[in-house]
């Protein structure tokens, strides 16, 4: 079991049972067209379903990290979330919101304006060289995702040596640079489906133990993703059931959030994982 703990807001969420992040994703064109949240009621209502479905962290994201998405202006982006923003803390101020955003002005605003409690960044910092000092400045935990190029040429970025000692390398360095600048709370995500083609995704998953070393919070997101549906045939909307079996995969492999669209089944493989790892404890 984890004793990993993420401050939010000066309360300790625990990690020690994994958290799932139900995704709300702002934009006309994310990758699956059942995540798409454009209208006041629809929004209201994905919140109150990622909440009531057990979901403890939501995660709004104004600009869509597909591969050939396209390019969203900083006004723009920030535009679609503070709508979204707007709307969750009228009505659920309590709720524990991460901001889906590479750029650190439009980070800035989302927690000094809206009181968003994380930032998830997809490009580790790489894509705003002024992420990381303002990050450190609003002393905010801070998801720090794998990825090479942009979202829109990333996948011509999938030739490694060696994948895993890349990416290893590059959070080691990250990490220490965040350190120094006194970043308390880093939260790693190996980048599942950034710039990594449907085998090298399966390696990743097959080696996720080794992120251990960092002992940091691992997140994982593979939710409906094209390494599911690339490889079983259909598109997203058939790739549930293998994102739950993926899922499940993660949390046997040490994965302490899961960043999903279906909240409910992601809650119950944390529920069930959970359960046998006590079992194990009790009778060993």
């Amino acid at each position: 079991m984890s004793d990993k703990t993420l401050n939010i807001k000066g309360t300790l969420m625990s990690l020690s049972t994994p958290v799932v992040m139900g995704i709300l994703n702002v934009t006309p064109d994310s990758f699956y067209a059942g995540s798409r949240k454009q209208t006041e009621a629809d929004i209201e209502e994905r919140i109150q379903a990622i909440l009531s479905e057990g979901g403890q962290i939501i995660d709004i994201g104004g600009y869509s990290s597909r591969p050939d998405a396209e390019e969203v202006s900083p006004e723009e982006e920030m535009e679609r979330l503070a709508f979204a923003l707007k709307i969750l803390n009228a009505h659920y101020p309590e709720a524990v919101v991460s901001v889906d955003t590479f750029r650190a002005d439009v980070a800035r605003k989302c927690v000094e304006d809206y009181g968003v409690a994380i930032i998830n960044d997809i490009s580790g910092g790489e894509l705003d060289p002024a992420m990381f000092g303002t990050v450190a400045g609003l002393n905010v935990p801070y998801i720090m995702m794998h990825m090479r190029g942009t979202p829109q040429t990333m996948q011509q970025h999938t030739g490694y040596m060696d994948m895993m000692e890349e990416i290893m390398l590059y959070f080691a360095s990250k990490v220490r640079e965040l350190r120094l600048l006194g970043v308390n709370d880093i939260i790693l995500d190996p980048g599942f489906g950034f710039s990594k083609t449907v085998d090298q995704n399966y390696l990743l998953m097959n080696r996720l133990q080794e992120f251990g070393v960092f002992d940091l919070p691992l997140l994982v997101g593979i939710s409906r993703k094209s390494m599911i549906y690339r490889f079983l045939g259909g598109t997203p909307a058939d790739s549930l059931n293998g994102t739950t079996v993926l899922n499940t995969l993660a949390l046997i492999n040490g994965a302490d959030i899961l960043r999903v669209h279906d909240v409910k089944a992601a809650v119950e493989a944390v529920k069930i994982i959970t359960k046998l790892k006590v079992e194990d404890h009790v009778h060993p």
